[in-house]
């Protein structure tokens, strides 16, 4: 079976300006030699510390960005460079929900407005199809039809991203890319719009890249958990082993440092040492090993493979030969 979305060696780097003589020299590595792959109906959680690159992987699907190198596959079709018609076309399919709640939604336009925009652009409806289409996709995301001719400062922030989530629905995409959609909102409100995440991709067999820098968000979301560390995919696993059986010692921190609803409980926190290093100037070898409690001299020199060490549990770590 094929996959829905396939990334092959995923990389994009920025350039960075620091004067006239010196422009270009230098690059931020923001996805470096990324590959995964989502099947239809599936729900990858992609995890990592600010910076990692989890966004940036978005925009690059999503066509906002263009990659340095690598490729994309949509449908078994290479969607890696593509015409401003067949980027057009391919929106239908990739929708995305921004982080930001407001900032993601035009200010100076009613929630008819924006639900309908991409409508306009790509179907061929009347008005008063499109009068409908507004009406289901609001009583779809739980909102009242009578706020169609608001603002987006008249609704709080869940609210406003219940917006944005019909906006992504409105083609009716096989896959949409959730840029951290919850993580602007209260925690109850968290649950709600997760809930309905759940609930419309079991009605609609929807299809989610889901970006997450909350553990416990991308636990109850996900099938599949992907680790970020500097650009690069450090463990990748369903999402049960994951938290059961993590392998990869960041991946272990990261766990360790999730908190647990009881005050008895005794929980061994790793703390790791030091910064995350500039995506400017990156370890060589292992990104991980100036952080890594079992970093040895091969770590430094030696770049690891995310290989197979368990089924469908995939991990980039030198600690995995001895196995």
């Amino acid at each position: 079976m094929k996959p829905l979305l396939e990334v092959r060696g995923l990389t994009k780097h920025f350039p960075v300006e620091q004067g006239f003589l010196s422009r270009g020299k230098k690059m931020v590595r923001a996805v470096d030699d990324l590959s995964f792959s989502i099947a239809a109906g599936e729900t990858l959680g992609l995890v990592g510390e600010s910076g990692c690159g989890k966004s940036t992987t978005g925009k690059l699907i999503v066509q906002l960005l263009e990659p340095t190198a690598g490729e994309l596959f949509f449908e078994g079709k290479n969607i890696t460079h593509q015409s401003g018609r067949e980027r057009r076309a391919l929106a239908r399919d990739i929708q995305i929900i921004f982080q930001d709640p407001y900032a993601s939604l035009n200010p100076r336009m009613t929630v008819e407005q924006i639900v309908t925009e991409p409508m306009k652009l790509h179907l061929n409806l009347g008005k008063k199809e499109l009068e409908q289409e507004v009406l289901r996709l609001m009583n779809t995301v739980g909102l009242p039809s009578f706020y169609r001719n608001r603002y987006p400062h008249e609704f709080s922030g869940g609210q406003r991203q219940r917006i944005g989530i019909a906006r992504a629905l409105a083609l009716k995409p096989k896959l949409i890319v959730c840029d951290e959609p919850v993580s602007a909102l209260d925690v109850s409100i968290q649950a709600q719009v997760l809930n309905l995440l759940d609930d419309l991709q079991e009605e609609f067999g929807l299809t989610y890249l889901f970006i997450a820098h909350g553990l416990n968000v991308i636990r109850h979301i996900s099938d599949r958990v992907g680790v970020m560390y500097l650009g690069n995919m450090m463990e990748l696993a369903p999402a049960k082993p994951m938290y059961a059986n993590p392998l990869h010692p960041y991946t272990q921190a990261l766990l360790s440092a999730v908190p647990i609803p009881d005050p008895k409980a005794v929980k061994n926190r790793i703390l790791l040492e030091g910064d995350v290093p500039s995506p400017i100037n990156p370890p060589s070898g292992c990104r991980f090993h100036t952080r890594c409690r079992y970093a040895t001299e091969r770590c430094k020199l030696e770049v690891p493979v995310l290989q197979e060490v368990e089924p469908e549990h995939f991990v980039a770590c030198h600690l995995m030969d001895e196995r």
